[in-house]
């Protein structure tokens, strides 16, 4: 297998490279504070602090995991399911192009590719929200991302991977569409995240009476902030600043607001009642589910790929969860797991030759959507072995996955890391109903339409 070719600094667009570097700004955006503030906002207030936490050390940890070995083992060419060690300690990685991104710096390449690996394992925090212990997250989540996350990135974005659509290895790949990340991000953190839900178990007195996020306004807050990153998500996944870019950045915006016009529509049919949790969890859905297709589809399938997610990610997130009883805590799952399916699998009905060369279902292409299929399954299946692997790694090297019933009464912020996200009166009114269960964002907009 033939080595990735250094191209020269003359090749460099700065037009491109501009793009690019502020493409990899909103995907760290995306993180912290987008996710923080959304995942915050939905949790009982004495775990706020914990939970945004989460996501901002896995924000340095990841990046420092990535330069020893993780973007090695995902972009070096290696074999169509791993990379190799070449660029371990970010050796090689300078201001010359590589055959990845042609018309930028690789260090450019390199930190945008970053931004999608912290963001990942940070989605899966959602699913155990509450009651996990954070030595416990750090490990889990560093093995994650180098034994899932960067042999599922090289098996579909690297040179020579198994699913590369682009670059595969001739005959020996199958050859899947995933423009940003909907195998590669969504499902593979969305259904580990339900493999922890079921390892971990339900929260202390789960059942007993849904009580909603402790501020939603956070949460509006930190959707907003992941709306518009999603623009660097997806349109930066161009890897340059043209029409290919333009297209991904109009599918993703119309996606999004047909998701929030789908969650919403259903809630309302259903409740009596449209809500703000619901409108924002809806445009996080159609967001997911355009994901693999934003570069291959057009606005329109965008937003019929979006209002599809919406209604989707709708039913996981109720009907589907209330039925087997797992305790997807900020609904990770629901979310990611199954919108990143829906798109997976739609992305293989809507593919258009004219956006990006690939063609659908709708065109024809009827192989496509088996290669889907496929590609969906595989990381399923990995996610699944993988994460079961790890935490019971992480379970005996840390002496245990979850918190003490005494730290989960208590919250984690003060029994985990000493602090509190609010100031409380003398007799602690504002504390929320410490004892009390908390809901699933969708379980809390659903009470709040029957109180009302």
């Amino acid at each position: 297998m033939s080595p990735i070719v250094i191209k020269s600094l003359t090749d460099i667009s700065s037009g491109d490279t501009a793009w690019m570097l502020t493409s990899a700004a909103l995907v760290l955006m995306m993180t912290v504070p987008g996710l923080a503030l959304f995942y915050g906002g939905l949790v009982r207030q004495k775990n706020v602090l914990a939970t945004m936490m989460q996501s901002f050390m896995l924000m340095a940890v990841v990046s420092i995991v990535w330069a020893l070995v993780g973007y090695s083992l995902a972009f070096d060419v290696g074999s169509p399911f791993i990379g190799g060690f070449r660029f371990s300690f970010l050796r090689e990685v300078g201001a010359a192009p590589c055959e990845y991104a042609p018309t930028i710096p690789h260090t450019v390449w390199m930190v945008y590719q970053l931004m999608f690996a912290i963001i990942t394992p940070a989605l899966i925090c959602g699913a155990y929200a509450e009651r996990m212990k954070f030595s416990s997250m750090l490990i889990f989540s560093i093995l994650w991302l180098l034994g899932v996350y960067c042999p599922m990135a090289h098996r579909v974005w690297g040179k020579g991977g198994l699913f590369n659509a682009f670059a595969g290895t001739p005959g020996m790949n199958i050859p899947a569409l995933d423009f940003a990340g909907g195998t590669v991000v969504h499902i593979s953190s969305g259904v580990s995240a339900l493999v922890c839900a079921v390892v971990l178990g339900r929260r202390r007195g789960l059942g007993k009476g849904p009580i909603p996020p402790h501020c939603l306004v956070l949460s509006v807050i930190g959707a907003g902030l992941l709306w518009v990153g999603w623009f660097g998500f997806n349109a930066g996944s161009a890897l340059s600043a043209g029409g290919l870019a333009a297209s991904a950045f109009v599918a993703t915006h119309f996606a999004a607001s047909a998701g929030a016009i789908g969650w919403v529509m259903m809630e309302w049919f259903k409740t009596g009642k449209p809500t703000v949790l619901g409108a924002i969890s809806g445009a996080v859905a159609g967001l997911v589910v355009i994901t693999p297709a934003s570069g291959f589809t057009t606005g329109m399938y965008g937003m019929l790929m979006g209002f599809i997610g919406g209604i989707a990610c709708y039913w996981a997130a109720t009907a589907l969860k209330s039925k087997l009883g797992y305790d997807d805590a900020l609904d990770a799952f629901g979310v990611h797991g199954v919108g990143g399916t829906v798109g997976a699998m739609l992305t293989g009905v809507f593919a258009v030759a004219a956006i990006n060369g690939k063609s659908g279902w709708i065109e024809g292409n009827h192989a496509q959507l088996l290669d889907q299929l496929t590609a969906t399954g595989a990381t399923c299946l990995m996610a699944i072995v993988g994460s079961l692997v790890l935490l019971k790694i992480t379970d005996l090297v840390c002496g245990g996955l979850r918190v003490e019933e005494s730290q989960e009464v208590e919250g984690l912020d003060r029994s985990l890391h000493g602090e509190a996200g609010y100031e409380m009166d003398e007799s602690g009114e504002s504390e929320i109903a410490a004892e009390e269960p908390d809901s699933t964002p969708a379980e809390a907009a659903m009470a709040f339409s029957a109180a009302s």
